[in-house]
């Protein structure tokens, strides 16, 4: 992702200290930014789900793109420097560049979920557990509509997992 950095002149260079909230889970900014520097986390309800440091890393992408509010936290875990862009959508437009490194990012983040839900389903096919279902998961995935979605689930999660 470090080429995205080729397309920040048009965002405004922020420094966000420790612990700073760039995103909040349901909120919409409109904003993209991009890490320069640091560390950041990315946090679902109140679950570490990952950490980014690698310059370029572009965040708030996917609630720009769906228009919907963010699906995750962003938190500043260190002292960080990032670019910001205030109207996302229109940056986009103007810089086909960076939305189609986007899309790359967003494919090579969909490959890796859906090798990690083959293999579960490999794993747990024939066992009748919740685990099972994976394939239909997969199914459902391949055939899904352009439509508008809603982050999250409506399912209550197993106490047990």
């Amino acid at each position: 992702m470090r080429a995205v950095l080729d397309y920040c002149s048009g965002g405004k260079e922020r420094q966000v200290q420790a612990g700073t909230l760039l995103v909040t889970e349901g909120g919409t900014s409109g904003h993209l930014y991009v890490l320069m520097q640091g560390k950041l986390e990315v946090l679902k309800g109140e679950m570490v789900v990952a950490t980014v440091t690698e310059p370029g890393a572009v965040l708030g992408e996917m609630s720009v793109l769906l228009g919907q509010p963010h699906t995750a936290t962003v938190r500043a875990c260190s002292d960080a420097v990032v670019y910001e862009f205030e109207d996302a959508a229109s940056f986009l437009e103007k810089e086909p560049g960076v939305a189609l490194l986007i899309a790359k990012m967003l494919a090579q983040r969909l490959n890796a979920a859906n090798t990690y839900l083959a293999d579960l389903k490999r794993q747990y096919a024939g066992h009748g557990t919740q685990l099972a279902m994976v394939g239909e998961v997969l199914q459902s995935m391949v055939n899904l509509p352009p439509r508008e979605v809603s982050p999250g689930s409506d399912r209550q999660s197993d106490p047990r997992m």
